[in-house]
This record gives C-alpha cells, sequence and structure tokens, in this order.
C-alpha cells in the first residue's frame, strides 16, 4: 500500500522540465541586435559610395574647374545645412508616425539617385546642385536612423551600439577611398591634379554600392518597440476595447486616461527638455570651428600632396576613425559620455592647431591620422549621449534638432573658414592656417564648457521633464 502511495504522489508532482530548458538563455544584450546590423551594413555601403566621390568634389571645384575657396566653403555650407535643415522635421515625423525604418529607406533613395549625377557635372553650379540634392538625402534619413539605432538597444548598451554603428560606416569609407585611389591610378597619367573623366567614373561606380545599401536597409531592419509612442491607430483600439467591456461611468474614466496618455506620448520640442537645449548651445560653440573636411583636403593640397596622397590620408583617418569608435563607445558606456566629449574635443583643438603649424607631409599624414581618433572618441559618443538626455518617445525630434542646429552653424563655419583663408573681393585673407587656429580656439573653449557644466538624464518614458 504504501508503494502504491508513493508511486500515486509521485505521478502527480510536477514534471521536470528537461535539462536544457534549465540552463539560463544568453542575455539579449550579448548579442548585436538585427536592426544595428541592418543599419551598419547600409551604412557601411553608403560610405563605400559616398567616400569614393564625395572627398573628390573640392579637388575637382578648385583644379578642375578653377573654383576659389571661398565658394567651394559657400557649397559646401549650404549642403550641409541643407542636409540639417531636413533632419529635424524628418525626426519629428518620424515619432508622429512612430516609423523610423521607411523615411531613413527614402532618404538613402534619394542620395542613391543623386551621385551618379557628378558624372553629368560641367560647372561649379551643376556641382553643388547634386551635392545639395545628396544632402537631401542625408538630411531625410539620419534622424529616424540614429533613433532606430537608440529604440533597438538598452541604454546600458547604447554607446556600444553608436560606436559599431560608426566602426560600420567608417570601415565603408576606407574601402570606398581605396576604391578611387585604384581608380586614380589606373585612369591618370599625372596625379597632381584630378581629371574630369576620372571624376566622372568614380562617379558612376559609387552607385553600385549605394544602391545595395538601400536594399538591406529595406530588408533586413524592422521597426522597433523601443519609441515609446502612443500611434493613432492603437488609440483608437484602446479606446473601442474598453468601451465595449465596461460601463459608461468606467469607459469615460478609462478614455480621459487614453487621451492623457496620448497628451504625453506626443512628440514636439517641448519634450527635449533643458539639459538638452544646453548641450545643444555647447555643441553650437564647438561646431562654429568645426568647418567642412574639404579644408583638410585643401590643406594637404596647398602643402604639396598629389591626389593618391591626399586619398591616402583620408584612408589612414577612417581606418583610425573605424578602429577607435567601438571602444570609445563602449568606454562611455562606463564613465559617461561627458568625459569621453571633453576629451575628443580637446584633442580636435591639438590637431586643429597642428594643421595650422604642419609644414610638411609627413606631418599631415600623422594629422590625419590624429583626427581619426578624434573622430572616434566624438561622433559616436554624442549621439549617444543625446539618447540619454530626451525621453524615448521624443529621440527622432531630438535628432532633428540636433543635427539641424548644427547644420545650421555648418554654413557659417565653412564660409567663415573660406574667408579666413582667402578673404574676398580685395582683401586676401589671413592665409590657410588662419581657419584651423579658430577652430582649435573654439574647439578647447567648447570642451572647457563641457567639462563644467553638471546635467540630468531625461526621466524615464511617460514622466514628465522640464520643458524648455
Amino acid at each position: 500500500m504504501f508503494c502504491f502511495r508513493k508511486i500515486a504522489a509521485y505521478r502527480h508532482r510536477t514534471p521536470l522540465k528537461p535539462p536544457e530548458s534549465q540552463e539560463s538563455p544568453e542575455p539579449p544584450e550579448a548579442k548585436i541586435p538585427r536592426n544595428i546590423w541592418g543599419v551598419s551594413i547600409t551604412s557601411f555601403l553608403t560610405d563605400v559610395s559616398s567616400e569614393m566621390v564625395i572627398n573628390l568634389v573640392p579637388l575637382f571645384l578648385s583644379s578642375t574647374l578653377g573654383v576659389k575657396t571661398s565658394v567651394i566653403g559657400l557649397v559646401e555650407g549650404i549642403a550641409e545645412s541643407t542636409s540639417s535643415l531636413l533632419k529635424i522635421v524628418s525626426g519629428w515625423i518620424s515619432d508622429r508616425l512612430a516609423r523610423r525604418k521607411w523615411l531613413a529607406v527614402a532618404g538613402y533613395a534619394i542620395s542613391t539617385a543623386a551621385k551618379p549625377l557628378f558624372a553629368l557635372a560641367g560647372s561649379w553650379g551643376t556641382v553643388a546642385a547634386v551635392r545639395w540634392t545628396d544632402r537631401v538625402g542625408k538630411g531625410v534619413r539620419t534622424a529616424p536612423r540614429d533613433a532606430l539605432v537608440a529604440d533597438s538597444v538598452k541604454k546600458e548598451k547604447r554607446g556600444f551600439a553608436f560606436g559599431f554603428h560608426r566602426a560600420a560606416d567608417t570601415l565603408g569609407a576606407v574601402m570606398g577611398l581605396a576604391i578611387a585611389m585604384l581608380v586614380v591610378q589606373q585612369t591618370q597619367t599625372g596625379e597632381a591634379a584630378l581629371d574630369r573623366a576620372t571624376f566622372q567614373t568614380v562617379a558612376l561606380i559609387s552607385a553600385v554600392p549605394a544602391l545595395l545599401g538601400v536594399i538591406v536597409l529595406a530588408v533586413v531592419t524592422h521597426e522597433a518597440p523601443g519609441n515609446g509612442q502612443v500611434s493613432r491607430k492603437q488609440f483608437r483600439s484602446r479606446h473601442t476595447d474598453r468601451t465595449d467591456s465596461k460601463s459608461q461611468e468606467k469607459s469615460s474614466e478609462n478614455t480621459d486616461q487614453t487621451q492623457q496618455d496620448a497628451r504625453t506620448a506626443r512628440p514636439g520640442i517641448r519634450q527635449l527638455g533643458r539639459p538638452f537645449l544646453v548641450f545643444l548651445l555647447i555643441m553650437g560653440l564647438f561646431d562654429l570651428g568645426n568647418s567642412s573636411d574639404a579644408f583638410l583636403v585643401l590643406r594637404s593640397k596647398e602643402r604639396g600632396a598629389s591626389v593618391s596622397e591626399i586619398l591616402g590620408m583620408l584612408l589612414v583617418f577612417n581606418l583610425v576613425y573605424a578602429l577607435v569608435s567601438i571602444p570609445a563607445g563602449s568606454l562611455s558606456d562606463r564613465i559617461g559620455r561627458r568625459k569621453v566629449l571633453v576629451a575628443g574635443w580637446t584633442f580636435y583643438g591639438i590637431v586643429y592647431l597642428g594643421f595650422a603649424l604642419a609644414e610638411t607631409l609627413w606631418q599631415t599624414w600623422t594629422l590625419f591620422a590624429a583626427y581619426g581618433a578624434y573622430y572616434g572618441l566624438s561622433q559616436g559618443t554624442a549621439k549617444a549621449f543625446v539618447a540619454d538626455l530626451v525621453p524615448a518617445q521624443a529621440r527622432g525630434t531630438a535628432y532633428g534638432a540636433y543635427n539641424t542646429a548644427l547644420g545650421i552653424i555648418d554654413f557659417p563655419a565653412s564660409l567663415l573658414a573660406g574667408l579666413l583663408w582667402e578673404g574676398i573681393g580685395g582683401w586676401q585673407g589671413f592665409g590657410p592656417s588662419a581657419p584651423f587656429y579658430a577652430g582649435a580656439i573654439l574647439a578647447l573653449s567648447a570642451a572647457a564648457a563641457m567639462w563644467i557644466w553638471q546635467y540630468e538624464p531625461a526621466p524615464p518614458t511617460g514622466t514628465s521633464t522640464t520643458t524648455i
């Protein structure tokens, strides 16, 4: 009897789970999410395309078309400003719709369509029009793409995610520059100046990786659930379910609560908060001295570098940038974004001071490598810092505002650099070193302001925040 009771009791026990189910699963953050892979591969392919042709634009304008430095500054300034003015609109729309992916896809597609048109350029006005169209695509895609990256990872892995994305982007630049060097060496007999035919060939080849990047983004990525947004469809569904299942009085109370949730989740500038505004002001001070990298190319040419040597310098710059990006992003996860940004901006000031004083080509090569370290320290970290400062449901708007503010400043920064270098009209300017002295002073001032500033991170999604 005892034996039968024991057997019956054993049969009624909760069955044990199989041994394999008792093993703790690998934490999600240990793997790189699919969205991060998709966005990173797209950026890799797009930068293969962009760096093939964009870095040759100032050389084409100056050596082939004979355009003055001040005009090149105007073209680059308007291009970046055009891009950035669209970013806040695109970011706001992505928050409003709670959709990031297809806005990003559309932006990449616009840039892809524009790049082959460089092959038709015969005047600086045509080059400017194509360059501006390409930047329109960048303006549409950047804020939704960055918000998609931020939405796809937890806060403690955000620095790593942006660092990984920047590393992939920059490795694409390395490959693009290597392809451009190969084309230049195969199509030109002399490398002191850029031939029109060489520029056209590079522009046509650049369309292939750009198109592949658009396809990857469309196929691989998906909308992430981390944007904190309440869509109109969800609002209507929530309202209908409550009305059908509860009494009129209870339904009314729930509807009021739902409307309150929708208002809280609605994206807008007011949700960005005072800390974000202060960061924009400090970043704007830095960016006023951060003129287009076209001036680094022109400085190298002025120091006697050939087309292939300039492309080689840019390749070294991007290689260092790629190597530093992931460790710098992970470092910002551990010690804080502010410290890494201060280090990056200080390093930028030292590098720009070096460009102002450079006399030989080996010094220019060294400075390009050091410039890559600045980029690796700062670019991904700054974008991760933006996500730290604002609520999740306002990230698209925040990235749009961030890029728009910097883009507005890019225009006077590049125009000022061109004027300081070569002047205007009868004024001859202060010479090639002047823009770099100005950039060093402004960068070090911004680093000091960033070090002094004390900030508070964004409150959790759904709670109130200090408004601007």
